[in-house]
């Protein structure tokens, strides 16, 4: 397993996984690799899930205690080669993108069968997902996670992740950087009011992230002071 020999771990809160109750949880998290960050996310649940949380137990996605895991990821992406399409058969609800397509920025409709796939997904068990939609830092959040949050009134998950950037390349299978960090925090499930407005509950799930206009300010004041 390459994430454990290749790289250094620094896993907090994965014992909240063994917490949840087993349907109709919503995991959000930041993006920074078409493929590494979920492969990871599923090791550590499953790692948690075998009584090593906070570990990377070489076995655990060998002795899965949870079946019903779901991520959700642009049908493009997941159709791109041979690899994407062996993973998609780990759980993948593959989505048409609204709002981008082979690079190019589009508008179209929303997919009903898309919509229907989550739905049934979040009612069988947990759902991983990505509300920027995209590995650039800081892009704003996908209004659909908040409206999806308001229909299904899940748990809701949040994930922050780093080092990942640095050591893959973009899709997140091929090796950048040995021996660099990779980190992952679980945070405690959000208390969210789900009679709040779609763009409130989005920015409520920005911040949790760490993606919000205000962590890109401290981000960006925080590298000032180190090149100063």
């Amino acid at each position: 397993m390459r994430f454990k020999f290749l790289f250094k771990q620094d896993i907090q809160g994965a014992e909240i996984f063994q917490e949840l109750r087993d349907k109709n949880v919503l995991i959000v998290s930041n993006h920074q690799t078409y493929f590494a960050d979920v492969s990871y996310f599923l090791i550590v649940i499953h790692s948690a899930l075998n009584n090593r949380p906070n570990k990377l137990s070489s076995w655990g996605p060998f002795n899965p205690k949870k079946h019903n895991i779901y991520y959700i990821a642009a049908e493009e992406t997941m159709k791109s080669g041979f690899l994407p399409k062996l993973m998609a058969l780990s759980g993948a609800v593959t989505v048409q993108r609204s709002w981008r397509a082979n690079g190019e920025n589009v508008r179209r409709k929303v997919s009903k069968k898309d919509t229907e796939n989550i739905d049934k997904a979040l009612q069988d068990g947990w759902v991983i997902t990505f509300p920027q939609g995209t590995t650039s830092p800081y892009a704003q959040g996908r209004i659909g996670t908040s409206i999806m949050i308001k229909n299904h009134k899940p748990v809701v998950v949040p994930i922050v992740i780093d080092g990942f950037r640095r050591s893959f390349d973009k899709k997140g299978l091929k090796t950048k950087k040995r021996k660099s960090t990779l980190k992952i925090r679980v945070k405690d499930p959000l208390d969210i009011n789900y009679e709040d407005s779609v763009e409130d509950i989005l920015q409520q799930i920005m911040e949790a992230i760490e993606q919000s206009p205000e962590h890109d300010f401290m981000e960006s004041v925080n590298k000032k002071e180190v090149v100063e």
